[in-house]
């Protein structure tokens, strides 16, 4: 998470250009499926996680990612909306 939160920042205030990691993000975008075997497999070790327990765990994650979801989208609307109202001022 710090990581990517430096990141974010060198890219926002143009420290790092885009240019610089725009092929290795790409190709990370395209194995990115890779990234969920291993956690698929997991679950297989743990049969508990497909009782009603894993049911809710599963719903808590579903009802978490939605409110990030909208939340993100919310903040950058208003910080586009806010840096779109400097340009024009």
């Amino acid at each position: 998470m710090v990581g990517l939160l430096l990141l974010f920042l060198l890219l926002h205030f143009n420290i790092m250009p885009v240019s610089l990691i725009r092929d290795g993000a790409g190709f990370l975008l395209s194995i990115l499926a890779l990234f969920f075997v291993p956690a698929t497999v997991g679950v297989m070790n743990y049969p508990e996680l497909l009782s009603i327990q894993g049911f809710l765990g599963i719903i808590a994650v579903m009802i978490s990612t939605i409110f990030t979801i909208i939340i993100s989208g919310r903040l950058c609307q208003y910080l586009e909306s806010r840096e779109s109202s400097k340009v024009v001022e």
